[in-house]
């Protein structure tokens, strides 16, 4: 399956799913973090990024892709694969995006610096990259 395929039967699903989804989102996020315009901006987002034709590279994460992260003042990364809440492996390395890190990282662009908020505390990182992994997701 192509990415922009992926990503046109991902923006199927969450507008079959949206009610689920909200309540998801509702219940997983600490109401001083939620976004009432959460799921429309990543629709507004996606559907802009397929129209245009889902072309190389992908410019933001989205749901199915996989985001390189590289630790503030260190040499390390670390892959993440984000994903919905019902394919969630963390220690698989895929995360929801629903889960406090996912949230984060959404809609992020390639050089974001990021402080993600961990239970360890703030982990400053920097998006090295942004690949599509849905066919791996799904498997």
């Amino acid at each position: 399956m192509s990415h922009k395929d992926y990503f046109n039967d991902q923006l199927q699903y969450i507008d079959q799913h949206l009610q689920e989804l909200n309540n998801l989102y509702s219940s997983s996020t600490p109401l001083k973090e939620r976004n009432q315009t959460f799921f429309r901006s990543y629709v507004s987002e996606l559907k802009s990024y397929v129209e245009s034709g889902a072309g190389e590279p992908i410019p933001k994460v989205f749901i199915g892709t996989k985001v390189t992260v590289m630790f503030d003042g260190e040499d390390d990364t670390e892959d993440y694969y984000i994903c919905l809440p019902k394919q969630s492996d963390p220690d698989a390395g895929c995360i929801s995006f629903l889960s406090p890190v996912g949230r984060q990282l959404l809609l992020c662009k390639v050089g974001d610096k990021v402080l993600l908020s961990t239970p360890a505390g703030g982990l400053p990182v920097m998006i090295q990259d942004i690949a599509f992994a849905g066919n791996l997701i799904l498997q």
